[in-house]
């Protein structure tokens, strides 16, 4: 073993970690400015008590996700310092602009939203938490518009061993990364609909165990007050799993043109074939359907990785090109099940709790039923498994390349860096991120089974045509629940 194998398990490890928090910061986020924005268009106050419960689980989130990304930077001087040098001129454009704009952004206005409550407008108070999740949402373009120059380097030139960038607009306009942007938000809002899916699940049985004889329909008019945040879930997970269906196809054939050593790997396909198939299961194999999805041909050539291979070493030179093939088949295989039955899942809730016909609104509507909810609870991992699964297919299958066709990973780790240094800090780091996730764990977990808070008294009767406060406030709820959220 060399360090440059435990640099790249400790990159792993961190990054994998890191990817945690982030899609789920990503998704919540967006899914608190809603619940907000609901309660500023009609002043109820259930939509106040969501907001703040979703909003602690969605900062406790946030906070670790901060925490665990600023190992990343340091990992880039400690362990790969070539990988630095070469790509620093490129990589420093995207990353500066999601620190200076999208970060800022971010931190800034999200710090304006937790300490804002009675103190700002509700106007301004609600544009804040947006403009948070906006700069959330920046800051994922820019990075993984540099991830994605590594995958398909476009506007640079190698001067004297560096990557120069020629043109920025052509490096954040890359083909790579328009697909992938979207593909990777649209998976996020998936992981956050799952999230908030067996939230409700939990409540949901938690009040039915207190009754048993009461029913918990999930449309307006509704007792439970989750019916909301649900539905919403719902909705969201499946229009967000359709995007990331269609963007997943696009990747897939812009993998095709631009990364055919991967393709290969994904299906384990070793010989250039007309006519691939593709094997949901190993022995299992559907005709030229690989060939379909990758260029809308059935009859089109795929490449193998063994000619790959050899094409490779005419080019390159001598050297292993494949990645890990088991790795990546296996990844994306519990990309696409694990995110298909999530998705699934919420079109069949959908379906389950659709309103009967003929009946007025606010009438009897259709019960979720027991084993439903308790199928959130059980789905809650899948689709953390799935994007997790998807970025090691991403990052695993572009090996032996840090950016493909320049630079090889054994190329980019620190020439200085011993095996023993190497060890050390990933030992600690392991160490660290476990006792972080028992913390997250604990802080999510109590925080879910709290609940939020219980509706406040009126101040007085008066309210307006809309069901809220004449005065624009909330009887007292926001003042009343803020010291829950600075935890």
């Amino acid at each position: 073993m060399e360090a440059l194998d435990l640099a790249r398990w400790q990159f792993g490890i961190t990054t994998v970690y890191h990817f945690l928090f982030v899609p789920l910061t990503i998704g919540l986020g967006v899914f608190v400015a809603g619940l907000q924005t609901a309660w500023h268009r009609t002043g109820k106050e259930q939509y106040l008590r969501l907001t703040k419960f979703f909003g602690k689980l969605f900062l406790i989130n946030f906070a670790m996700g901060v925490v665990t990304g600023i190992v990343q930077e340091f990992q880039f001087g400690m362990n790969w310092s070539e990988y630095s040098v070469f790509v620093g001129d490129v990589f420093g454009a995207p990353l500066a602009l999601e620190a200076l704009i999208a970060f800022f952004l971010e931190s800034t206005f999200l710090g304006l939203w937790i300490f804002g409550w009675d103190r700002l407008p509700k106007r301004v108070h609600l544009a804040s938490i947006w403009a948070a999740v906006i700069g959330s949402n920046l800051s994922a373009y820019f990075i993984l518009a540099a991830n994605a120059w590594m995958k398909h380097p476009v506007g640079y030139e190698v001067v004297d061993g560096r990557a120069r960038m020629t043109d920025l607009w052509a490096v954040l306009t890359n083909s790579t990364a328009l697909a992938q942007v979207p593909h990777v938000v649209a998976a996020s809002f998936v992981v956050a609909g799952g999230f908030v899916l067996a939230v409700c699940g939990h409540h949901i049985l938690k009040e039915r165990r207190r009754d048993p004889d009461r029913t918990v329909p999930v449309r307006r008019g509704a007792g439970s007050m989750w019916h909301t945040p649900m539905r919403a879930a719902l909705v969201m997970t499946a229009v967000a799993g359709a995007v990331v269906a269609g963007t997943g196809d696009l990747s897939g054939k812009l993998l095709y043109e631009q990364q055919p050593m991967k393709l290969a790997a994904a299906e384990g396909l070793e010989h250039d074939t007309a006519g691939a198939g593709f094997s949901p299961v190993p022995g299992v194999e559907i005709p030229m359907l690989l060939s379909l999805l990758a260029t809308n041909d059935p009859d089109a050539v795929v490449q193998g990785t063994e000619d790959i291979q050899k094409r490779f070493e005419e080019r390159f030179g001598p050297g292993d090109y494949r990645p890990n093939v088991p790795v990546v088949y296996l990844s994306f295989r519990v990309m696409i099940v694990f995110g298909l039955a999530t998705t699934g899942l919420s079109v069949l809730a959908l379906w389950l709790t659709r309103r009967r016909r003929g009946r007025r609104a606010g009438g009897p509507q259709r019960e979720l039923p027991s084993w439903l909810a308790r199928a959130f609870l059980l789905a809650l991992p899948l689709p953390v498994l799935a994007v997790i699964a998807g970025w090691l297919l991403s990052e695993i299958g572009r090996q032996p390349w840090t950016v493909q066709g320049e630079l090889l990973t054994a190329a980019s780790v620190s020439p200085g860096v011993s095996l023993a240094e190497v060890a050390v800090s990933l030992a600690v780091f392991t160490l660290l991120y476990g006792l972080l996730a028992v913390a997250e764990a604990v802080l999510l977990v109590r925080h879910v089974k709290e609940g939020p808070e219980p509706a406040a008294p009126a101040a007085d009767g008066g309210r307006d045509g809309r069901g809220g406060r004449r005065d624009g406030g909330d009887g007292g709820t926001a003042a009343r629940l803020q010291p829950t959220l600075m935890y």
